[in-house]
């Protein structure tokens, strides 16, 4: 159990946080959400130790480790994708870097009763549990499921990680995160860089880890998916719910409505209160009544209930130009980078009206499309614009796009083309949150999802037809994505839209174009009709695969559990052994002492009577003793064989 106790974190005068405390439990899904710059993922790093509060205490249980995926993250390897992912097996690289030292040690041993022998063979059988339940004997195949399970091919994973973007370069840190297995897995953004296979992949693996897990995230449909309790931070306190993200929405509202209505009645008992004494403050006869309703009122909190803080972005596109019936025809359109070919022969229309969701692996060529479709890139093949089709276009590193050096006001100065638009600036960036001195800050200065609004405000200031927009939710809190679905949902042009976040999509588009094995296949119908088609095309496969993937894991743990059971069988043989033998040759000691006084009895005549009997009865013992001693050194040489 992990304990935060009366965080306190100030920046610039004002409160981040303010005396905030909760538990994290041993198997617990948290999902921490909030609009952007509450202070969720500073709240994360003051858990995992990067900063430090200005008041109160994270308390972490001994010997319990926590991982934590950032957001962003600077990142340079040189080695391949499996051997970074493997870096994770440090642990157990370094037990068996010991057991090997212990093994020699204990080889080179000859006094088996000293205590330094017992604790070199104590220390080893713990290392070799310990081994056994950091997961050693697995970890390739470990480390091949997790990696192909977060998107990487086969083939891939031998290729140096310096060859992929920065996006696929993060998968491999939360891969690395994963392996490692920390009893608090603590991820920000995790799905900002994955497909939707991959986050369905993440879902289902997180659902069954083994320790807790603490999720920032502005996908609704993943925190449904994996959390079953969720803490908000707003206004500088925490709001610790019981529930999925969806459950908690409804129960917050339903919290604020009750205690506004307990408000409400508070606030007309005050006033009848207050009447009370102001009627009466001067009459002797009810000095006594006005006096205890003074005290009354003095008791009473006034402060209002805390709200929920609704601040979201506030816009709707402008009425889009008429176009031509077709908007945009590819004819055998074909794209390479180099000698990997991403797009071969792509054949599709994309009609007035259409909404359409480009969906698929990272890689696979949606991004590309496009660019190809904007004018951005080149390509062979055949395209054709339709009558009168002018293009918006969101790309999917837009907000990186933007010059850092200029201001919030003046990036959109750049594009607003009219005086009449130019009278609007500040009423479409105030639609965006930007407000007062917020128009002259410099853009370099803003965070992630500023930008993001910034760049969606661009937008607005030319009216357009057709909508490309890859990738428009990243970095958007949850209250800000369903305000720019509404608008697209409004939008009475052309929409494309390249996303993985299944909750902002669905009821957006209606069509799917699928990108696989470089070109595309259309659903019709929105994500979720598309997944369920995909599903019960693929069901079969998919149970035969979950099936050898669930045998192939209990022939693991069996094989795991045998080879365990057969080290622990090794070595008390080697340890009952080694017991007999000590057992024999002290045996063999006693013996050969005996045998060596009797042979000096018969050396000597005196020991020897008249008769002669005395000295038969000797020899007779002697003969019994070296039969005996005999017989000792043949199961001795046995057990040494």
């Amino acid at each position: 159990m992990y304990s935060i106790q009366n965080l306190g974190v100030h920046f610039t005068g004002d409160d981040l946080f303010r005396d905030v405390s909760f538990m994290i439990n041993s198997r617990d899904r948290i999902g921490l959400v909030g609009r952007n710059g509450v202070g969720k993922t500073t709240l994360l790093r003051i858990i995992h130790g990067d900063v430090m509060p200005d008041s109160g205490e994270v308390v972490i249980p001994a010997g319990k480790r926590i991982g934590f995926l950032p957001q962003e993250l600077r990142f340079t390897s040189e080695k391949t994708v499996r051997g970074e992912a493997l870096t994770a097996f440090d642990e157990i690289i370094t037990i068996e870097n010991r057991i090997n030292e212990l093994n020699q040690q204990i080889g080179d041993y000859t006094d088996y009763t000293s205590e330094r022998y017992h604790r070199l063979l104590a220390e080893l059988a713990e290392l070799s549990e310990r081994i056994h339940l950091l997961g050693g004997a697995s970890r390739d195949e470990d480390t091949e499921k997790v990696l192909t399970g977060l998107g990487f091919r086969s083939h891939e994973l031998d290729k140096p990680l310096k060859t992929f973007s920065g996006g696929w370069q993060m998968r491999v840190v939360l891969a690395r995160l994963i392996l490692k297995r920390p009893d608090l897995l603590m991820l920000d953004e995790p799905t900002n860089h994955l497909d939707i296979e991959s986050i369905t992949w993440l879902e289902g693996f997180l659902t069954e880890y083994p320790g807790a897990v603490m999720v920032v995230s502005h996908d609704r449909a993943f925190l449904d998916s994996v959390t079953q309790r969720t803490v908000e931070i707003s206004g500088g306190k925490i709001f610790d719910y019981k529930a999925s993200y969806s459950e908690y929405v409804s129960l917050r509202e339903q919290q604020l409505e009750h205690q506004q209505a307990v408000w409400a009645n508070q606030q007309q008992e005050l006033k009848e209160i207050e009447r009370f004494i102001e009627r009466f403050r001067y009459k002797a006869t009810k000095a006594k009544q006005v006096q205890s309703r003074i005290k009354m009122l003095e008791k009473i909190d006034r402060d209002a209930p805390e709200g929920i803080d609704d601040t979201t972005i506030h816009f709707r596109f402008p009425p889009a130009p008429p176009s031509g019936k077709v908007v945009f025809e590819a004819t055998n359109v074909s794209k390479s980078f180099g000698e990997k070919q991403v797009l071969n022969g792509l054949e599709f229309a994309i009609l007035k009206g259409d909404a359409v969701a480009f969906v698929g692996r990272n890689g696979e060529g949606k991004t590309t499309l496009s660019r190809i479709m904007v004018g951005e890139l080149d390509y062979t093949g055949e395209t054709r614009m339709g009558h009168n089709v002018k293009i918006g276009y969101f790309a999917q590193d837009q907000a990186q796009l933007l010059n850092g050096e200029i201001t919030v006001l003046e990036t959109l100065e750049e594009v607003a083309t009219t005086s009449e638009v130019r009278t609007r600036l500040r009423t479409i960036l105030g639609g965006f949150l930007f407000v007062g001195d917020d128009v002259y800050k410099k853009v370099k200065v803003l965070s992630g999802g500023e930008k993001t609004r910034l760049a969606l405000a661009r937008l607005l200031l030319t009216p357009v037809n057709l909508l490309v927009l890859d990738e428009p939710t990243n970095h958007l809190d949850m209250r800000s994505k369903d305000i720019l679905k509404n608008a697209l949902i409004h939008f009475d042009g052309t929409l494309i839209v390249v996303s993985h976040d299944r909750d902002f999509l669905q009821g957006l588009t209606s069509r799917v174009f699928e990108f696989k094995n470089r070109g595309i296949r259309q659903h019709i119908g929105d994500v979720y009709d598309f997944l369920a088609a995909r599903n019960i095309e693929h069901l079969k496969e998919l149970e035969q695969i979950k099936n050898q993937q669930q045998e192939k894991g209990q022939q693991e743990v069996s094989e795991n559990k045998q080879r365990y059971e057969q080290r622990k069988e090794e070595e008390r043989q080697r340890r009952k052994k080694e017991t007999a033998i000590k057992k024999l040759e002290k045996e063999i000691a006693c013996l050969e002492t005996e045998k060596s006084q009797l042979e000096e009895k018969l050396s000597n005549p005196e020991s020897i009577d008249n008769t002669g009997n005395f000295g038969e009865e000797i020899f007779s013992q002697y003969q019994e003793l070296d039969k005996k001693i005999t017989d000792l050194y043949l199961k001795l040489d046995a057990l040494d064989g």
